[in-house]
């Protein structure tokens, strides 16, 4: 007798949060004996994890929402714009769809697969988990988990299903968000702060790098607010009593023989805590702290600390503990009300800070933002010639600091390999958002394997290396 799983499609949109997200929906879809498609065609039901941020994400989640309709036709939606208005625009959209739900609804979600896609329990050949249960087992086939030693655990089994590559991985540590910045939603969607237990998310980190990952990449809505929610509540890992709290947390992970990146901080005091661990070498020297802006009068619009000068002391502080910091921000431009010279203000920080990694926005309004209620909007195309002067400025800043980098040595990432060479992450470089090292001709590594290379070429995004001895 020959098993046939039912098979389910599945699209993950929008942040590393909401990616780990569907991690977690696909690993106990494999745990009920679930089997996962690449293609609409080959699915009998389809997931897709939206975002409902910004209104370009929306829109891309409505079109792929439509375009699984149309190639697939039974779709169940989750994520961020299923927990708009109760779903209530993905439903007017397409009426269609077979179920909607918010973010972080897993047993929502399984309960519609269920309804709609039920397991087929075969006897002869599976002993599956009663559906919506925790079970863990053998799911799918071995031939899904690739060729990894035979004392390395799989990665799938050790901890569920990554969608990306197994050399690293996002650690999610908490959901939800205290803040009511006025440009964002995302309380409304994901509510406010939870804090995983630290021997949870310390076990999942250990599960991880056990089985062979070599960057933990630390991801929520408010990193730096890690433990607030608990009263920094004791909790244990491996008999080790810690408290829920952000630098423990970060010393902790700095304990595990992997790469440590931390992400999404908001800019309490305390980070300077966090920089100390950097110049331990406990995590790497990397910090995504995201400013915003550097008008006082645009940041208490938007509801965010709001003293640059401050911010420019800190960061020289940063710089002081440790020199080999990198500094990542993100920036609003064309918030409504910003004048000429309030943006000006903007460019003259950057020349000041001299951030090492920058993204940015033209201001688009999100729909139930109180932003959206603010006078004076900017005009699109000043918003956009803004960005463009805001972006030209960064990137001849870039082009300077890593310039400066050549004739350096630095350990590297390696991340793909192909006939041409391999491509690289340094300690600077997050993946899919910052540069990369090329190291033209060096096929002789693989993806997860640590180089020791000379720079030898930048320009104002990436480094180019070679191997030394």
């Amino acid at each position: 007798m020959t098993h046939n799983p039912p098979r389910v499609g599945f699209v993950s949109l929008g942040c590393p949060k909401a990616l780990v997200d569907s991690e977690r929906i696909l690993t106990q879809l494999r745990a009920e004996g679930y089997a996962l498609s690449d293609s609409y065609e080959g699915a009998e039901l389809v997931i897709i994890n939206t975002c409902g941020f910004i209104d370009s994400a929306v829109q891309e989640s409505l079109d792929t929402i439509g375009e699984a309709l149309d190639e697939n036709g039974r779709v169940i939606v989750t994520g961020c714009l299923g927990g708009r208005d109760d779903g209530e625009l993905v439903r007017e959209t397409h009426p269609n769809v077979l179920a909607v739900t918010g973010p972080q609804a897993y047993q929502e979600v399984m309960d519609a697969v269920h309804q709609h896609l039920p397991p087929r329990f075969d006897p002869f050949v599976d002993v599956m988990p009663e559906p919506g249960s925790q079970a863990k087992g053998r799911v799918g086939d071995s031939a899904d988990h690739g060729q990894v030693d035979a004392d390395t655990p799989s990665l799938e089994d050790a901890v569920g299903v990554k969608l990306t590559p197994r050399h690293y991985a996002y650690l999610k540590i908490s959901e939800g968000c205290n803040h009511r910045c006025s440009f964002c939603i995302i309380p409304s969607l994901r509510g406010d702060l939870v804090s995983r237990p630290i021997g949870e998310v310390m076990t999942e980190a250990e599960n991880l790098v056990n089985a062979g990952v070599r960057e933990l990449l630390v991801v929520s809505q408010d990193t730096s607010a890690y433990g607030v929610d608990t009263r920094y509540k004791l909790d244990f890992w491996g008999g080790r009593p810690l408290k829920t709290r952000f630098r423990e947390l970060a010393a902790a992970l700095g304990s595990l023989d992997a790469w440590v990146r931390l992400h999404y901080v908001y800019p309490y005091p305390h980070v300077d805590d966090a920089v100390e661990l950097m110049a331990e070498g406990l995590v790497l020297p990397y910090l995504d702290i995201p400013f915003q802006h550097a008008n006082h009068r645009i940041l208490k619009l938007m509801k965010r600390p709001a003293s640059s000068e401050n911010v420019l002391k800190r960061i020289a502080k940063w710089r002081e503990i440790c020199p080999e910091i990198t500094i990542r921000s993100t920036f609003i431009v064309g918030f409504p009300g910003e004048t000429e010279e309030e943006f000006q203000e903007l460019l003259d920080f950057l020349d000041e800070a001299q951030l090492d990694r920058v993204g940015a926005f033209a201001y688009s309004p999100v729909d139930g933002a109180t932003a959206n209620e603010l006078p004076d909007p900017v005009p699109e195309d000043v918003k956009q010639e803004r960005l463009a002067r805001f972006m030209e400025k960064q990137a001849a800043i870039s082009a300077a600091k890593l310039a400066r980098k050549v004739g350096q040595r630095m350990p590297v990432l390696v991340d793909a390999v192909d006939e041409s060479g391999a491509v690289a992450r340094s300690m600077a470089d997050a993946p899919e958002i910052d540069g990369v090292v090329y190291l033209p001709e060096v096929t002789d590594v693989a993806p997860g394997d640590f180089v020791e290379v000379e720079i030898v070429e930048a320009d104002e995004h990436d480094l180019w290396g070679v191997p030394v001895p």
